[in-house]
């Protein structure tokens, strides 16, 4: 899907298995320039428009005081995480203990009151933001991954979309991301 400006998020390699989740998450929020930076598992972000769309989601949520979770990076995990429970979320979409690798998101102030068709996406908000996320990225003791997010079946199992065993059509997996954030609300 090429148009699809990337979306402020930074694909991080931990130097050490992640142990101790609520130090790595009070290290974030110390050091974070504001409240919009947040930590997601690296297997639940599918791709751009994936991203993106549950940032529309929340945002719009924010902008409209609907939002479930206190505050912006809760209520995209639990966009992304297709539920009404931020427990539930944190558990599916959150950092958890062993995890090696993470998405550090940057969710972006930008007025949704003209719906997704007309939210125009800022192609610059990923390099505006690059400094920043180098910078938390050192203090966290993790480096960038060179790679973009992509859907997989694990992410889908993380999420809760599929049980195991259960089979989805391989050019139906990023749709079905995209289909899981929208039941958030239900």
């Amino acid at each position: 899907m090429s148009g699809v400006p990337w979306f402020p998020a930074w694909g991080l390699r931990f130097s050490t298995p992640v142990d101790n989740v609520p130090e790595l998450i009070s290290e974030i929020e110390e050091w974070r320039l504001d409240s919009r930076w947040s930590l997601i598992s690296y297997e639940v972000a599918a791709s751009e428009v994936h991203l993106w769309s549950a940032w529309h989601k929340s945002r719009s949520n924010e902008e409209q005081g609907k939002m479930v979770a206190r505050d912006p990076g809760a209520e995209f995990l639990r966009i992304i995480s297709g539920t009404r429970q931020i427990r539930t979320a944190i558990d599916r979409s959150g950092v958890s203990k062993g995890d090696t690798k993470a998405w550090l998101v940057r969710l972006p102030e930008i007025d949704t009151s003209g719906g997704i068709g007309e939210t125009s996406l800022p192609i610059d908000e990923y390099n505006n933001h690059s400094k920043d996320a180098e910078r938390l990225m050192e203090i966290v003791g993790a480096s960038l991954i060179a790679r973009r997010p992509f859907p997989t079946l694990e992410g889908l199992e993380k999420i809760g979309f599929l049980e195991e065993g259960v089979e989805v059509n391989p050019e139906m997996i990023e749709q079905s991301f995209l289909l899981h954030a929208s039941m958030s609300d239900f």
